[in-house]
């Protein structure tokens, strides 16, 4: 485990992903500031060390709703989705122009890429995309990306929908395939996989390295992290695991609590748990998406 764990250090293109709940004070849905900054404060000073660096981040919606008044509240009426919608646009503004005052001042330039599915499965947007982040990383900008919750539908609402993708979790794993990541990092509210969900099962043992991922593991993800702000579950995280993995990306899942696990971890310290990759040459990530909620 100790080399699995030295290998952090050598990893040089590195995905993180952070969700709504980690990024908000839940007594009151407003951005936590404190932790925004000392996130940011962490992937420039990754960057700075020469390693490139994409943020895959949640928090449009939560951020619009505060915005508008209207935190904490299950919107009714005739169209709540259409509300949601535009609560995202609004937050996708301010949570843009929060992360640019804060990488303003470490000197990092930041860019949005906003993706839906058909960023993904269309073969023309897909080779777009990798040309832009590919040039971005070339350039040293760090990339801040999100689903297009505007037009995108299925986080805030389960439906048809050919261009959704779902939640950041899956997202951050298909961003890592799409710029042939090192490694992926989910920052969230558990410190890793369980055999059991451990808010219901103090008998649940932790899990430090999954070394192979077989189906028993990807059947302990089904129990929610338990979070009411995010979409994404343990359940989730392990369909990232089966596209980073499958891509060739090492993955940890880490407590988002201190998010200056992020330099622990590249630094090969033994948090979270860490799923190993395992290149499938057969594995297919345009069918892959195409399948995620038939």
């Amino acid at each position: 485990m100790k080399d699995y764990r030295e290998a952090m250090k050598n990893k040089q293109r590195i995905v993180v992903k952070i969700g709504s709940s980690s990024l908000q004070h839940p007594e009151t849905g407003d951005l936590d500031y404190i932790k925004l900054e000392k996130l940011v404060r962490q992937l420039c000073d990754i960057r700075n060390q020469g390693k490139d660096v994409v943020l895959v981040t949640s928090g449009a919606i939560a951020a619009g709703k505060k915005a508008v008044g209207v935190a904490g509240k299950d919107l009714q009426g005739d169209n709540p989705l259409a509300f949601k919608q535009a609560c995202a646009a609004v937050g996708q503004a301010i949570l843009m122009m929060t992360y640019q005052k804060l990488f303003a001042e470490y000197n990092q330039i930041a860019a949005q890429i906003l993706m839906t599915k058909n960023t993904i499965v269309d073969d023309h947007n897909r080779f777009n995309a990798h040309n832009t982040f590919s040039k971005l990383l070339e350039m040293g900008i760090i990339p801040v990306v999100n689903e297009n919750d505007t037009i995108a539908t299925y986080e805030i609402h389960v439906g048809e929908n050919d261009t959704l993708i779902g939640d950041n979790d899956t997202l951050s794993a298909i961003v890592a395939a799409l710029v042939d990541a090192d490694l992926l990092i989910l920052l969230s509210d558990i410190d890793g996989l369980y055999t059991d969900d451990p808010r219901k099962n103090p008998d649940a043992k932790f899990i430090e390295v999954v070394e192979t991922l077989t189906e028993e593991y990807m059947n302990m993800g089904k129990a929610s992290t338990g979070s009411n702000v995010g979409t994404g579950g343990m359940n989730t995280k392990m369909v990232a695991a089966k596209i980073a993995t499958c891509s060739g990306t090492d993955m940890i899942i880490a407590n988002s609590r201190d998010v200056g696990i992020l330099h622990r971890l590249i630094s090969g310290e033994n948090e979270g748990t860490l799923f190993m990759a395992h290149k499938d040459e057969a594995f297919e990530l345009v069918d892959f998406v195409n399948n995620l909620h038939k």
